[in-house]
């Protein structure tokens, strides 16, 4: 069911930086809430962040500080942005989008596209 498309993600020491970017073909993001989520070995999904039609951002608190959503309209992608990482954030993390809203791109929102999801690992 992907049909979004992730690119980012790999391997970094704690303190360092990434940017997951997330692209959709032929659907226009700026129309739909979009969410990042992410899921390490034997853990539930956890939710990341979001970014409403209307640009509002929400955080999951885990990553309140460290981690910013935003939205370029002009290339149809949301992007997250990851300081400070810890291994803790290590995870293969999701987007994921609903024209809904934001409720529904968290963990248990049943967002209607997904993206095939990205290794984030965080060495200590």
């Amino acid at each position: 069911q992907a049909q979004l498309v992730q690119s980012g993600g790999g391997l970094v020491e704690a303190g360092d930086s990434l940017r997951l970017s997330c692209s959709a073909s032929g659907r226009m993001l700026s129309n739909y809430a979009v969410g990042w989520l992410r899921q390490a070995p034997g853990k539930e999904r956890e939710f990341v962040a979001a970014i409403s039609l209307i640009d509002v951002v929400e955080y999951g608190d885990s990553v309140k500080g460290r981690f910013t959503i935003s939205r370029d309209h002009e290339k149809n992608t949301v992007y997250l942005q990851m300081n400070s990482l810890i291994p803790e954030d290590t995870a293969v993390y999701y987007c994921a989008a609903d024209i809904r809203g934001l409720e529904y791109v968290r963990p248990d929102g049943g967002a209607d596209y997904w993206g095939k999801g990205t290794l984030v690992t965080v060495s200590s």
